[in-house]
């Protein structure tokens, strides 16, 4: 008898153990024991891969103690998809949608993770309900990028932006929805690909599906029309400024009237050496050279060192375009100094030589011709500094041209100039070349 007691009440300690475990909350012993009971008996089925025979003990469970475990979650979605698989009626297949949806709302109260949560419920919904539910899972998917944003999975940010595009098409938004969450999503995975280097491969085949997804609202006449709008109802908006740059700029879109436009007010709202880069480059394009001259002194005294090539060389054009050839020179130089592997800066200042040779040195057929001496010099130095095919190309063309406009060797000798002898080209150019004409 003794013998007996004591085996029960083993039995008893051992069941009050695996309940206290198990069911962490069960509102009642009963519970606890309900769980147990069920427990097992869905595990076994689960592991036959038995799903019918598995899904009223596993319905037990997660009535009884749904915080028993995270995989009671994870299989009941393999569970129930058997379920719908097997349904005879549509109504039967509703009710275990109905109650996978609720299963993910559980999920969320017990084990938390509610954005990546959200965006498995939404995934669901998508692939079991169709486009018809586009209204619900778009939100669910919204909710999972707001909570959990860069941690999130980047398979879901990409399954957000498709399903912003099915929410468009269902005209259940204006088309701005798509421009704004693609520069939302490629936000979110530029800063995924920092923070998680070894998923480099991975995030970037998702930015490559965003991309091409994207593809069909990027043109330029789409982009334009989607923010004109926008633009002419809030021209002071910074943020929407910003957005509008960034996105013509980064879809080639600089030639457009709104990016001049939104530029301007943005450089005028909230200068800076970019914005003045930007606006200099612009009114260059637009051969309004004064203004571009404005901008890019501005730009070069505050850019970066690795923007100050580009910056002195644009500015240099521009003052050429003004005619103000000393100060175009002086630019020049300074874009050769901040990158001395490019030829570029040399056949700036070339072109200035040549193009003041008939006024810059005096008059006569030998003065009005000297400064081809010198421009011809500053090509061969540009493809001496750059040794590319294509500078020597250029560079070869346009000492072959000049080369042919050299002073006539008679009329030269008549003023006592002789080849190969050392001359200094007089005027604003004051550069010290060797002598050489033609028969």
């Amino acid at each position: 008898m003794k013998a007996i007691k004591k085996i029960g009440l083993a039995l008893m300690v051992s069941a009050l153990a695996i309940s206290a475990n198990a069911q962490k909350t069960g509102k009642t012993p009963e519970d606890s024991v309900k769980c147990i009971e069920n427990l097992s008996l869905y595990q076994e089925s689960y592991k036959m891969k038995n799903y019918a025979d598995a899904y009223g003990p596993w319905k037990e469970v997660l009535n009884y103690c749904p915080a028993y475990s995270k995989n009671l979650y994870i299989r009941g979605v393999v569970i129930l998809k058997n379920m719908m698989a097997n349904a005879k009626t549509g109504e039967e297949q509703k009710q275990y949608i109905d109650e996978l949806m609720k299963m993910y709302d559980l999920r969320i109260q017990y084990f938390g993770e509610e954005g990546a949560n959200k965006a498995r419920k939404a995934m669901d919904m998508e692939q079991l309900m169709g486009e018809k539910a586009v209204a619900e899972y778009y939100k669910l998917y919204e909710e999972a990028v707001k909570i959990d944003g860069e941690s999130l999975e980047p398979s879901y940010i990409y399954k957000f932006f498709e399903a912003t595009i099915f929410y468009v098409h269902q005209k259940l938004a204006e088309p701005t929805l798509i421009v704004d969450n693609y520069d939302l999503v490629s936000t979110l995975l530029t800063k995924a690909m920092k923070a998680t280097p070894e998923k480099k491969e991975e995030i970037q085949k998702v930015i490559n599906n965003v991309e091409a997804a994207f593809s069909p609202y990027a043109s330029c006449d789409q982009l334009v029309e989607i923010f004109s709008k926008k633009f002419e109802a809030a021209p002071d908006d910074l943020e929407l400024l910003k957005k509008i740059t960034s996105l013509l700029e980064g879809n080639g879109c600089t030639k457009t009237d709104l990016f001049f436009k939104a530029t301007e007010k943005l450089h005028a709202l909230e200068p800076s050496p970019k914005s003045a880069y930007l606006m200099g480059s612009l009114c260059l394009t637009r051969e309004q050279f004064s203004k571009a001259v404005e901008y890019l002194k501005e730009a070069v005294a505050g850019v970066e060192e690795d923007q100050k090539y580009q910056a002195n060389l644009r500015l240099a054009y521009a003052y050429q375009g003004i005619k103000s050839f000393s100060a175009s020179r002086s630019a020049a130089y300074e874009a050769a100094k901040a990158d001395p592997t490019k030829g570029e800066p040399y056949m700036i200042i070339a072109s200035l030589y040549a193009e003041s040779a008939g006024s810059c040195c005096g008059s006569g057929p030998v003065m009005s011709r000297v400064a081809y001496w010198a421009a011809v010099d500053k090509a061969i130095r540009a493809k001496n500094v750059e040794n590319t095919p294509e500078m020597t190309e250029r560079a070869n063309k346009f000492i072959n041209v000049y080369s042919r406009h050299f002073p006539n060797q008679a009329e030269a000798f008549m003023e006592n100039i002789i080849d190969g002898s050392s001359f200094t080209v007089g005027g604003w150019i004051g550069e010290t070349t060797t002598v050489r004409t033609v028969k």
